[in-house]
């Protein structure tokens, strides 16, 4: 199956009108020249992106860092950010673009996003129409909403494991062990543990301390005491809740408390 790549793009002609507070007009782009089978090479747009992958997977790469996207993640590419991206060969790979000038987006670097129901929805809607594509404020709001220091947080999609992914996401501080989920699912805890590192390419413990620290951003932003975040999120300590944080932000809560206000105030 070969790649399917559908990229918005800026068509700049007779059609586009000035002063009408509309963008040009946006259209699917399949580039042979430059899009190759397994992906694309180092550019940069002078449009804000958003990738997102509806199946299969990409991997951009961007500041030596890399993205891996999934149904479940995807990705904000602000414009002038050079980057490239490698398919996988049953991958669709959907681009929404957004001119710079008009929408302010709040990342510098590529930030990760943990697709929500109500993008995912949008993403695909948009997808199936045919009507004309406007990069407008409520599409790009719905694709910029969600903490944008949220960690990757594929989504499991076999159904055992993606019951467990939504207990957890209701509930964090669940303190349930892979064995004891296995358990009242009555599956084996090795097809469990088995099913989270394939599907989502994390360790069930991994994972859960990431959903864990995502759950806490927010708690944090509240005002919350950062042994009353802890405990709400599932940590047995506020020591190692503080280990777990640094680990993956790297920083300390409180530090991460400051550095948000200060960002926020600028």
């Amino acid at each position: 199956m070969e790649v399917a790549v559908i990229e918005c793009v800026v068509s700049i002609g007779p059609e586009t009108t000035e002063g009408t507070g509309r963008r040009p007009v946006l259209s699917a782009v399949a580039d042979d020249d430059f899009i190759a089978a397994g992906g694309h090479p180092t550019h940069v747009h002078d449009f804000h992106q958003f990738l997102f992958v509806p199946l299969g997977w990409i991997t951009v790469t961007a500041r030596g860092h890399e993205y891996r996207l999934s149904p479940s993640v995807a990705l904000w590419v602000p414009a002038g950010l050079p980057h490239s991206a490698r398919f996988d060969s049953d991958s669709i790979v959907v681009g929404e673009s957004f001119d710079a000038d008009r929408h302010r987006l709040p990342h510098t670097d590529a930030t990760v996003v943990n697709v929500t129901v109500a993008q995912r929805r949008l993403l695909l809607a948009r997808m199936r129409s045919s009507e004309e594509r406007d990069d407008d404020a409520a599409v790009f709001a719905t694709l910029s909403a969600g903490h944008q220091d949220s960690l990757p947080l594929p989504q499991p999609t076999s159904r055992t494991a993606a019951i467990v992914a939504t207990e957890l996401g209701r509930r964090p501080s669940d303190p349930r062990t892979a064995t004891e989920w296995a358990q009242s699912l009555f599956i084996s805890s090795t097809s469990l543990r088995r099913a989270f590192r394939s599907e989502t390419g994390l360790p069930f413990s991994e994972w859960r301390t990431r959903l864990r620290l995502n759950h806490s951003l927010d708690l944090l932003q509240q005002g919350l005491l950062v042994s009353t975040v802890a405990a709400r999120v599932g940590f047995v300590s506020t020591n190692g809740y503080i280990l777990a944080f640094r680990r993956y932000f790297g920083e300390t809560p409180g530090a991460y408390v400051r550095r948000a206000a200060e960002r926020a105030a600028g």
